[in-house]
């Protein structure tokens, strides 16, 4: 039997570390759990910040953090997670970006910093202290890393593209001629 190093034991905590914090807000999103808005007032939250139609968004936003965040923390389905966590990550990014960087001013260094950690182990892999590694990586083999991150990205900056049109369009419109 082979004893974990310390490389194991450093994706572990990445893995549990990021992936709780990232189920713990789609929880909030989905389920209205740790004083979440739940799935009515995310949907009205996302419709104000430009992404419409604001149900469908709070549900793709919260499950991929849920999801993903779970996924990540068990180690399994790495690529795949960590691929969903970093797009929902990117538009939440989008939407806190005109504050700045630093999250104490509303900035988007928080969901970067996740979104960035997700696509490192999604990359990386999760290590042998994982359910991926228990199957044997039947869900974690490296064609699926470029391929997830790929058609994450593609869905991501559709979204993204798709909300800033919308938030420029209602920003004309409120200029007075």
């Amino acid at each position: 039997m082979t004893c974990f190093d310390r490389r194991d034991l450093g994706l572990l905590l990445l893995r549990l570390g990021t992936g709780g914090v990232l189920a713990a807000h789609g929880a909030q999103k989905l389920f209205g759990w740790f004083g979440g808005a739940g799935l009515s007032g995310t949907a009205e939250f996302m419709e104000s910040v430009g992404y419409a139609p604001g149900r469908a968004s709070a549900v793709a936003a919260g499950l991929a953090e849920a999801g993903g965040g779970t996924l990540l923390a068990l180690g399994l389905g790495t690529p795949a997670a960590g691929a969903a966590a970093a797009g929902a990550m990117a538009g939440a990014s989008a939407v806190h970006a005109p504050n700045g960087f630093f999250a104490m001013s509303g900035g988007y260094e928080h969901a970067a910093s996740l979104g960035l950690t997700a696509a490192g182990l999604a990359v990386t892999g999760p290590g042998r202290i994982s359910l991926d590694h228990v199957m044997n990586h039947t869900v974690n083999r490296n064609w699926m890393v470029p391929t997830a991150l790929a058609a994450t990205a593609a869905a991501t900056l559709a979204v993204i593209g798709a909300r800033q049109a919308r938030v420029r369009s209602q920003e004309n419109a409120d200029q007075p001629e």
